[in-house]
């Protein structure tokens, strides 16, 4: 259906059916398992839109640690009550994600623990690209693959990949234009605070991550801006064409091909659909 839609043979990579339902929590293992035993036994704290704190939340219980997760007051309800049920403290802190991340290291200074940041961690770069890893096993010739960009991780791994894989390949970055500030760092090299009112949570950065920036900058060829009603137009046709669940971050990337449509029209195309921890309440919204 995608493909016809497109004229275009469109694939799509199903990060929103991975354990916890989303990409990251590739990242989080992949960190935590390369940890010493006396660095688990300092415990770990990180912030996290939700996402991201699962992924380290799973991680800190495989491996038998103790994990705070501090998010953002109003965050996504499902994804909060998934990193309470895996044994993690979580905190509320702030009305965005950069209120949260201070308080988190403000939290490791205190207590000691081991601070994970959301972006600027190479071992959670290299675990998020084993599912590029996995795309190019599996599939040859890719002309385009549409990765959402929030802290970037998952695009820089797409990156880091498909440049050893399949160099001919090229790379897009989805952000929301209502919270452009990787775009802008990605740009211009400079690192400065935006506005951001986005409703995909995955996305909702004010700022951008020097670490993840530094690889993009060398190697992502395309970044695209879509917006918040975009995405919930692919949310929709997600659930039309695919009879899956994407939250808003993982339908980025379809948002990116729809308004790319020329540029991808003949070509083989990929789409990251990197999450699916939706909320019934954010899902009514998308289908009203």
């Amino acid at each position: 259906m995608l493909s016809e839609l497109f004229d275009a043979d469109v694939w799509v990579k199903h990060e929103n059916f991975q354990l916890l339902g989303a990409f990251k929590v590739r990242g989080g293992i992949n960190l935590v398992s390369q940890m010493s035993q006396d660095e688990r036994n300092l415990g770990f704290v990180t912030a996290s839109s939700g996402n991201h704190g699962q992924s380290i939340a799973y991680a800190a219980k495989t491996f038998g640690a103790k994990c705070t997760v501090v998010l953002p007051e109003g965050a996504n309800s499902a994804k909060a009550a998934s990193i309470a049920a895996l044994g993690a403290n979580v905190v509320f802190h702030g009305d965005v994600f950069e209120r949260s991340r201070e308080h988190a290291e403000e939290l490791a200074d205190r207590d000691g623990m081991r601070f994970v940041h959301a972006a600027n961690e190479p071992a959670l770069i290299a675990g998020v690209g084993t599912y590029s890893l996995e795309i190019h096993e599996d599939l040859q010739d890719i002309d385009m693959l549409f990765a959402p960009i929030g802290a970037g991780s998952g695009a820089c791994g797409a990156c880091i990949v498909s440049d050893a894989l399949s160099p001919s390949t090229q790379v897009v970055g989805v952000q929301a234009a209502n919270a452009p500030a990787g775009y802008h760092a990605w740009e211009s090299g400079k690192f400065e605070t935006y506005p951001m009112t986005t409703i995909a949570e995955g996305l909702a950065t004010e700022s951008a991550y020097s670490f993840p920036i530094e690889i993009l900058r060398r190697r992502l060829k395309e970044f695209a801006l879509v917006s918040d009603a975009d995405i919930s137009e692919a949310i929709k046709l997600y659930v039309h064409a695919t009879r899956s669940l994407v939250e808003h971050a993982g339908a980025a990337s379809l948002a990116g091909a729809m308004n790319m449509k020329e540029q991808i029209r003949g070509k083989r195309i990929v789409l990251v659909a990197s999450g699916g921890n939706i909320t019934t309440d954010q899902l009514k919204a998308a289908l009203n």
